[in-house]
């Protein structure tokens, strides 16, 4: 049995909407007013309530009626978006349905991927309806959703003749006193996603655990930045940052990196070091969380995270090179302006070394020769789709090396 309710009286109906109930009428079909008495005995609701351009807080009845949906405990399945959420900015406007899956028409809306999107969307499916892609570029903004189909696209099978000098030699520098755990982390990352060779540089105490736990990996103990010298002669890509500090340990290894020529992957520290100094730069991925985007950019967090997109094409901008921003709905904008989401990825990766984990897929995949732009889009998509193969198990109690298995499963895709 399928019912259907309608907060607005038929007279009231224009256009489209009114053509749609006229034929819906003319076959028998009946629509009540809306009560929330008409959620009892359901087993599911589909949300129509509101179109795309929602600009003010919902209020009167349509809150009340999202709020009983809401709370409802029912499933829900949105038409092309949950009521009440913005579709460009993806803020709930005052209160926004919270759907189980959305069906999107004919392009997707920035609102799906920003703010409070992913939690209100759930699982998104999509249909053209037909209209021309270039529509749909222009309703985005040409913002791209990453999909597994871009790891074929991007990561093609090794020649059986190949060796490990031509997958690339990356150097990992950080890990000072009492944080090694983030640099074995980044370095196993850039491993499994397919350097030929990773080296660590990192306080001498760490190195010892590290090729301890993971004698594949190469580690010298460092103790002066000047030590740097001959490992960036000759690393083919250079990650710093995770495990670093901002202590004159760090800041010396920092400023010796950003000396080089080499292409940088820069993630957690030093990013912090950055936003003290900044420098723009063509051949680098920035991964900054919203905190880390935020001193970067000189505003809060909360800032950040209301205007997700703006924010990553400003980093782009402003730094140069290729911007992460990290996030339900990760970001990749490059200085062209064009920007990906990967809105895969789930909430058991809300754990520590997540990020580190991150940019090792990054630079692994940088340093077999991938272009970096190409290399942070790959890259962040296996790293999501190893999360949801992780969280297969459940999403608490998931750890970063939680992923590693999977990882090398996605980077090798069929």
């Amino acid at each position: 049995v399928v019912s259907v309710a309608a907060l607005a009286h038929p007279d009231r109906l224009r256009g489209e909407a009114a053509r749609a109930y006229a034929e819906f009428a003319a076959t028998g079909g009946e629509c009540a007013p809306w009560q929330a008495a008409l959620l009892g005995g359901r087993h599911l609701v589909v949300d129509g309530l509101l179109g795309t351009g929602l600009e003010r807080p919902l209020e009167g009845e349509y809150r009340a009626a999202v709020d009983c949906i809401n709370g409802a405990r029912l499933p829900v399945f949105a038409l092309d978006l949950p009521s009440g959420l913005h579709a460009d900015t993806g803020a709930e406007l005052g209160a926004a349905v919270r759907a189980d899956m959305t069906l999107s028409f004919i392009g997707l809306k920035l609102g799906c991927f920003l703010g409070a999107g992913p939690d209100c969307v759930g699982e998104l499916l999509f249909d053209d309806l037909g209209v021309p892609p270039v529509i749909h570029a222009r309703l985005t903004g040409a913002l791209e959703r990453l999909t597994p189909a871009c790891l074929s696209e991007t990561l093609r099978p090794r020649r059986r003749g190949t060796h490990k000098g031509e997958q690339g030699h990356a150097l990992v520098i950080g890990g000072g006193a009492g944080m090694g755990g983030a640099i074995r982390l980044t370095a196993e990352a850039t491993l499994r996603a397919g350097a030929g060779l990773v080296t660590v540089a990192t306080e001498p105490d760490n190195a010892r655990t590290v090729t301890a736990t993971r004698p594949e990996l190469m580690a010298r103990g460092i103790e002066k930045a000047a030590q740097l010298g001959e490992l960036l002669e000759r690393a083919d890509i250079v990650v710093i940052g995770p495990g670093l500090g901002t202590q004159d340990w760090g800041r010396s290894l920092w400023q010796t990196a950003l000396a080089s020529t080499r292409p940088l992957v820069v993630d957690a520290d030093a990013l912090n070091l950055l936003a003290e100094a900044p420098v723009r730069r063509s051949s680098w991925v920035l991964t900054p969380h919203p905190g880390e985007a935020g001193r970067l950019l000189g505003m809060s967090a909360a800032d950040v995270q209301a205007g997700r997109l703006d924010a990553v094409r400003e980093l782009a901008d402003r730094y140069g090179g290729i911007a992460v921003l990290k996030g339900a709905g990760t970001l990749i904008a490059g200085e062209n302006g064009a920007v990906a989401v990967c809105d895969r990825g789930n909430a058991g990766m809300a754990a520590p070394g997540m990020g580190d984990v991150l940019t090792g897929v990054i630079a692994g995949l940088a340093a077999c020769g991938r272009p970096l732009l190409e290399a942070a889009r790959a890259g962040v998509l296996a790293h999501a789709l190893a999360g949801d193969d992780a969280a297969a198990a459940g999403e608490r109690g998931m750890l970063a090396g939680d992923l590693f298995r999977h990882i090398r499963r996605r980077v090798n895709p069929g």
